[in-house]
């Protein structure tokens, strides 16, 4: 119990200390706005927008207000996917996909001010659900933390990149694993962390320092999203919104135990890594489309659709920042592009991290999910005008702050040539079904797995059997060797008979 109130204790002092410092509020209202304008304007995402503010502000600023900027724009941009779900039926990011199901047929029947303010109503209480999980995990963390030595590091991070690679994968699972190891690839290159010896420059000083985090990021996320969205311009008409955009009391009440249970399942799909938002949605709906007394009325203007949906993809966030604070594993492409920001600003997330940090990030989210709040009920219509921006127009302006992001980190043109590098090789891999997240992950993650897997091995003499002899190791080796053979055919195949003779 002493335990716990030390903790809540230290919540509190974090929250406090963020509250009454005006520059929190200057950053919060900043980031959460741009954040809504990203996730509204069909084409952009909560990643794009987390992504881009990395590069403007890395390790520019205090850490602290580098996670307000960051967060602030994750928790807008998650929220502000619905209004072109509910408006256009066309889903702002692939998190509210799921919101245009039931958003769409509710505004059509004048009911668009009542879908708003129970859409932002239900972000509001699942970011809340979200973070409140992250909290309880700030202990199991500190209950790990004395037993995760290298070898578990390192087959902690190699689980990371096949897990995501696993998770991510549109068709085979073995292209997310190569879009992983390719990562895992680019992470080696610059100096070698135990002996500083140049590795696979080919004399090129540029690459002494490896691939720097940012301008990869960029290439990534943002080059493949503007080309597409520039090939596939989406237009539709904007529904006119009717009603008050004020929260609907009695449908909350109505509805207390589908919130509860959409926060829960969005938290979960949230810490598993890679997976992110909009799985989360999606689970949420079919599992409350499946239990509902009224699932016969879902996609065709369900209020309590749109709850399942809304509240589950934002307490996703929450879920997806435990494994990439507790593990130093992303749970979502938006968490990657943080873990970047982590890494830019010397600061391992993981086991060993700081927990006052995770302190900080709790404090915050619950700051940004107020200010998001607020936005959301008093600011609607000045989105929805947003909405009538063409993409012809925002798409480049995104590219000029893309290119701007990834020069202002290194300051070099080298960073730009490595952007736009990495930018086709992304697209070309979309193309192809090739997940970019595991790619993204590789590189954050492989410098980790490169430094403590050889470490192991240096401390042990070589000897291999470092990675089984300690529990934790071999409860790891486990799980990645389980993870591989899973995969394959004949694993499948029996477990398809064995479904097959339980049925």
């Amino acid at each position: 119990m002493d335990f716990i109130l030390s903790q809540l204790a230290g919540f509190g002092a974090a929250f406090v200390g963020l509250a009454v410092d005006p520059l929190t509020y200057l950053y919060l209202i900043a980031s959460v706005f741009l954040g809504i304008t990203f996730g509204a304007l069909p084409g952009l995402t909560a990643t794009l927008a987390v992504t881009i503010l990395t590069g403007f502000f890395g390790n520019k600023i205090p850490l602290d207000y580098s996670l307000i900027a960051l967060l602030g724009a994750y928790v807008g941009a998650i929220y502000g996917g619905s209004y072109p779900s509910i408006l256009l039926n066309i889903p702002g990011t692939a998190a509210s996909a799921a919101t245009a199901m039931d958003g769409y047929p509710l505004a059509k029947a004048g009911r668009g001010g009542e879908a708003l303010g129970l859409t932002t109503t239900a972000s509001f209480i699942g970011t809340v659900i979200g973070t409140i999980t992250l909290l309880i995990f700030v202990w199991a963390l500190l209950l790990v933390s004395k037993n995760i030595a290298s070898p578990e590091k390192a087959l902690l991070a190699l689980f990371g990149i096949l897990l995501s690679g696993t998770l991510m994968s549109e068709d085979l699972v073995i292209k997310g694993w190569i879009a992983g190891l390719i990562g895992l690839a680019m992470s080696m290159v610059g100096l070698d962390p135990l002996l500083s010896e140049p590795r696979y420059t080919f004399g090129w000083s540029y690459l002494m320092s490896g691939f720097q985090v940012v301008p990869v990021l960029m290439g990534a996320f943002a080059i493949p999203q503007i080309i597409e969205g520039l090939r596939h311009v989406e237009a539709g008409k904007i529904l006119a919104l009717k009603g008050r955009i004020l929260p609907n009391l009695r449908s909350i009440r109505r509805y207390l135990p589908t919130i509860g249970r959409s926060g829960v399942i969005g938290t979960g799909v949230g810490a598993l890594p890679g997976v992110g938002e909009d799985v989360a949605g999606w689970v949420s709906y079919g599992v409350g489309k499946t239990v509902s007394a009224e699932g016969d009325k879902f996609g065709k203007g369900s209020l309590e659709g749109l709850l399942c949906s809304e509240t589950a993809n934002n307490a996703c966030i929450g879920g997806a920042l435990i494994p990439l604070l507790v593990l130093g594993i992303p749970g979502s492409p938006p968490a990657a592009a943080l873990m970047g920001a982590f890494k830019i600003n010397n600061v391992i997330p993981g086991p060993t991290i700081d927990p006052e940090i995770i302190l900080r990030v709790v404090a915050i989210l619950v700051l940004a999910s107020l200010t998001m709040f607020l936005m959301g009920l008093f600011t609607a219509r000045v989105f929805i005008r947003i909405l009538a921006i063409p993409q012809t127009i925002f798409l480049p302006v995104v590219m000029v702050l893309t290119t701007i992001g990834s020069f202002s980190v290194g300051g070099g043109i080298n960073d730009l040539y490595l952007m736009l590098g990495v930018g086709a090789v992304a697209y070309f891999m979309n193309l192809m079904k090739y997940p970019i997240a595991p790619l993204v992950i590789g590189v954050i993650l492989g410098s980790l797995f490169d430094e403590t897997f050889r470490r192991s091995l240096f401390l042990s003499d070589g000897d291999l059997s470092v990675f089984f002899s300690r529990p934790g190791a071999a409860i790891l080796l486990v799980l990645n060797i389980g993870l591989i053979l899973s995969q394959l055919p004949v694993a499948k195949r029996a477990f398809s008979r064995l479904k097959g003779l339980s049925v």
